[in-house]
C-alpha cells in the first residue's frame, strides 16, 4: 500500500482533532462525567488552577516522552496537532453550548448528549488514528500497550481508560455514568468506525492494524 500522504489523510486528521474535541465538550456540557481522560485532565487543571489547554499540554508532554521512547512510529504531525488544539477547542465548544442551550439537571434528558459525545468522540479518535499521521499522545497508550502484549486493541484501551477514570475519582474529578459508558464502548467503538467509516473514507488502512 502507498504510503504518502494524501489530502484525504490530512483531512481526516483534522477533521479527527474537531470531532473529538466536540466529543469531549458535550461530555462536560451533559454533567453526567466526562471521558476518563479529560475527566482526569479537567480535575488536575482545577486543582491547579491551569487554563484546560495548559493542563492538556502538560499531560501530553509526559505521554508525548514516553511516545518517543516507545513508539515513535505513531510520532507525527497529527501527534503535535493534537495535543496542542484539542484543550483550546474543547474550550471553544463548550463555551458554544453554554451560550446556546440549557444543561439539563436529571435524568434522562442528559442522557442523548452523553450519546452524542461517545459517538463523537469514538469517530473523531478513529479518523485521526486511522490517517496515520501520528497518534495522540493518550491514545498512544493503548496502541503500545497492544503492540507489547498479546491483548487486542480494546481491551488496551479499557486498561488505560480505566486508569485514568481511578485516578480522577481519586482526585476528586467529576465521574458518573457518562465516564462508564465512555470507558466501556470507546474501544469498541473505535474499532467499528475504523472498519466501516475512517478505512473506506480516508481510503487508507494503517500498516501494523489488527482486524
Amino acid at each position: 500500500m502507498e504510503q504518502h500522504v494524501t489530502f484525504r489523510r490530512v483531512a481526516g486528521m483534522l477533521v479527527g482533532i474537531v470531532i473529538i474535541s466536540l466529543g469531549v465538550a458535550l461530555f462536560k456540557f451533559a454533567h453526567l462525567g466526562n471521558d476518563p481522560f479529560n475527566a482526569l485532565n479537567i480535575r488536575s487543571a482545577e486543582l491547579a488552577g491551569l487554563p484546560l489547554g495548559v493542563q492538556n499540554l502538560i499531560y501530553n508532554a509526559v505521554f508525548f516522552t514516553m511516545q518517543m521512547i516507545w513508539g515513535r512510529r505513531y510520532v507525527g504531525f497529527g501527534t503535535v496537532a493534537n495535543a496542542v488544539c484539542c484543550g483550546f477547542i474543547i474550550t471553544f465548544f463548550y463555551d458554544f453550548l453554554t451560550a446556546h442551550f440549557a444543561q439539563a439537571a436529571t435524568l434522562p434528558a442528559p442522557l442523548p448528549w452523553v450519546a452524542a459525545a461517545v459517538v463523537c468522540t469514538s469517530l473523531g479518535i478513529s479518523l485521526h488514528q486511522t490517517s496515520d499521521l501520528g497518534v495522540a499522545p493518550y491514545d498512544y497508550l493503548a496502541l503500545g500497550l497492544r503492540d507489547h502484549t498479546p491483548l487486542p486493541y480494546f481491551c488496551c484501551r479499557l486498561f488505560t481508560d480505566t486508569l485514568c477514570a481511578l485516578l480522577a475519582f481519586l482526585l476528586g474529578g467529576l465521574l458518573g455514568l457518562g465516564t462508564l459508558i465512555c470507558a466501556f464502548c470507546l474501544g469498541p467503538l473505535i474499532q467499528f468506525f475504523n472498519i466501516h467509516v475512517s478505512e473506506n473514507v480516508l481510503q487508507y488502512v494503517p500498516t501494523g492494524r489488527q482486524a
